[in-house]
């Protein structure tokens, strides 16, 4: 008996022995995820937001295109909401700083009243931008290259303007775009073949292009499928909805002009530069536009400039100018060009392509050339609403006549996680190898994480991408993809001048302010991430004004991914709550203790004048709004479109 109490009294030992070793660990796991999390800041908030929220499973958020049309969310963390009311219905297009009525309060001297004049304050609408009767999903892409449906963009007038130019045209109730422009009469793959034929396209040696007056951007829609992407633009004039145009197609696009102002990009940007017949007078002004291409044109890149006055003397008749008006013109453009040590690689029929050379060893003379007065070195990055000059941007040193100035670049796609040359030469502070490799890592690791939340990333569902702090670019490295494209805007404000990198890499950006509106038409992006945003602008401007303009920038049923500190996505969070958003709070990847918590956001379908529940153009269910009526998918032009309006069904 007395040996089966000893056996009983030893398990009872080792099991509370067990207990302690058990607690203890626990304990000191406790202590040191706390003191991991930063001091223990906000812990009690996340806690809180753990408890009230599955982190795991986001079961009152959708990410598909259903068009659910439900009301406004009533969860919120204060019992005091503003609630946003929408605009009315005149502002479906509204573009803060590219204002119509505006713009023609400022000169017109170069352009200037097309340029970005934001309004004051006290000017602003405080109101959610609605979406135009019938507006529906856009078509998938490469389905959106060719067709957008009529209701998104309801403007027939380039239609009418281009007809005879194959730019756009109108059949049943969708545009179609046959790939044509005034300089491509037999489709842009036809033009781009003749420019492949001189420029190395095919081999990833040309990634990044710019295209200065774009039109619809059939240029850059076609140059996709060969891995060239293409940063279009053109200003909001007479020809309406351009850029609107392009970027419904699903192709990279915002509303700029060459004026009085630098272009928002580093220098040393783009692997090529395009004017086809864009309308810019490049031989005015001492060359100050063309000054300002070389300025964001890399070295070793293409200038390719097609219609008048290239073949002037075969041509002048058909453009119904003198022929010594146009003679002047392609002399003052090739002077310019000889000025900033271009090398005309090639001339054919309208179209001339000249090389901006590797390093200033390569420009003899050069120097001797009065004109050819050498910009400042640190101005050739500072650029947010600075006046364009009228010199020319130095190169950076070389040791030999053979290097490459600013460092050679690896072809795309090796580019892309390859150490950009602005790293390894030390042009951005802070930033280090190792740095570089490290943000890599971790924006995969995040990327994953977000997969798991909306499993639509990287699946065609989200065309248009924007990351509105993009840092070293990071997130569009390990998102990219054939199925999307990222606008990665680096905010003025930021502590590192990073775009640079990001167009080393071989991706596309923008320099930005967030106090402003940007550069784009309501509606015009399908997914937004937002890192860090609030906490780089709580002591700059107003949250609600960042929020409002993601609101009328973001597509209905578009989603945004916030990724701050749990005290700023709170107060973002109850900000929304007002906004027509559904949201949910969730941990960082590395769990509840860490302060830094993702808020995932989908904003509600609704267009003018509709609060009832509307069911999505591309899921095959009934839709029933303003006279449209579909209960099957649609089957028009190239398997969808042309049945689709008024009546149809």
């Amino acid at each position: 008996m007395a040996g089966k109490l000893n056996v009983a009294d030893g398990r009872t030992r080792r099991s509370v022995s067990i207990c302690i070793v058990v607690g203890l660990s626990c304990f000191f796991y406790m202590l040191g995820a706390w003191q991991k999390s930063g001091f223990g800041k906000g812990d009690s908030i996340a806690m809180e937001v753990t408890r009230q929220n599955d982190c795991g499973i986001l079961p009152n958020l959708n990410f598909e295109t259903h068009h659910d049309g439900a009301g406004i969310p009533s969860e919120a963390f204060s019992s005091k909401v503003e609630e946003f009311k929408p605009c009315d219905a005149r502002f479906t297009d509204y573009t803060p700083c590219h204002d119509q009525n505006r713009a023609m309060k400022f000169p017109r001297g170069d352009m200037n009243y097309r340029e970005r004049h934001c309004p004051p304050e006290n000017k602003r609408l405080h109101c959610l931008i609605p979406a135009p009767k019938g507006y529906v999903t856009p078509f998938p892409w490469p389905k959106s290259r060719d067709f957008v449906p009529y209701a998104n963009v309801p403007y027939k007038s380039l239609t009418v303007e281009k007809a005879v130019q194959n730019w756009v045209q109108f059949e049943g109730n969708v545009f179609r775009f046959p790939g044509g422009g005034t300089q491509f009469p037999h489709g842009a793959d036809a033009y781009i073949d003749q420019l492949a034929s001189v420029i190395p396209m095919a081999n990833g040696t040309v990634r990044t292009a710019l295209d200065t007056g774009c039109g619809v951007a059939s240029w850059g829609a076609y140059l996709l499928k060969r891995n060239v992407l293409v940063m279009s633009f053109a200003p909001r004039d007479s020809h309406e909805a351009q850029v609107q145009f392009a970027l419904e197609r699903g192709v990279p696009a915002f509303i700029g002009v060459l004026g009085t102002i630098k272009l928002p990009f580093p220098s040393r940007s783009f692997d090529m530069a395009h004017c086809s017949r864009c309308l810019i007078p490049w031989g005015t002004n001492d060359g100050k536009y063309m000054m300002e291409v070389d300025r964001v044109l890399r070295p070793g890149g293409y200038w390719v400039f097609s219609g008048p006055p290239i073949n002037w003397k075969t041509n002048y008749q058909a453009w119904q100018r003198t022929k010594e008006d146009l003679e002047k013109e392609q002399n003052n453009i090739e002077g310019i060009a000889e000025l900033l040590c271009w090398e005309k690689t090639y001339e054919k029929g309208e179209i001339a392509i000249w090389r901006k050379r590797i390093n200033a060893d390569s420009c003899p003379g050069r120097q001797d050339e009065p004109r050819a007065r050498i910009c400042e070195p640190k101005s050739a990055d500072e650029i947010w609403y600075k006046n364009m000059e009228t010199c020319v941007t130095p190169f950076p040193e070389v040791n030999s006549p053979e290097e490459v100035a600013g460092g050679d670049l690896k072809t795309f796609p090796e580019r892309l996680n390859a150490i950009p040359p602005r790293i390894i030469s030390g042009s951005v502070p802070g930033v280090s190898v190792a740095s570089y490799q490290e943000d890599n890592k971790l924006w995969k690791k995040h990327l994953k994480a977000y997969k798991r939340i909306n499993k639509y990333i990287d699946t065609g569902r989200y065309r248009n991408v924007m990351d509105m702090n993009a840092g070293l670019g990071g997130f569009a490295a390990a998102l990219e993809s054939s199925k999307s494209w990222v606008m990665n805007v680096v905010p003025i404000i930021a502590e590192k001048s990073t775009l640079g990198v990001i167009y080393d890499r071989g991706l596309i950006g923008i320099y930005h302010d967030w106090c402003e509106a940007f550069s784009t038409y309501p509606r015009t992006y399908d997914l937004i991430h937002a890192n860090g945003v609030f906490s780089l602008y709580k002591n700059t401007c107003k949250m609600e004004d960042i929020l409002l303009e993601m609101d009328r920038i973001l597509r209905p049923e578009g989603a945004v991914i916030f990724r701050d500190n749990v005290d700023e996505l709170i107060k973002v969070k109850m900000a929304v709550t007002g906004m027509r958003w559904n949201t949910k709070i969730v941990d960082h990847e590395d769990g509840p203790y860490v302060p830094e918590k993702i808020l995932v956001a989908v904003k509600q379908y609704w267009t003018v004048g509709s609060n009832g529940p509307t069911i999505g153009l591309l899921t095959g269910r009934v839709r029933v709004e303003s006279g449209w009526t579909r209960t099957q998918p649609v089957t028009g032009p190239g398997g969808f479109g042309s049945n689709l309006g008024p009546g149809g069904s």
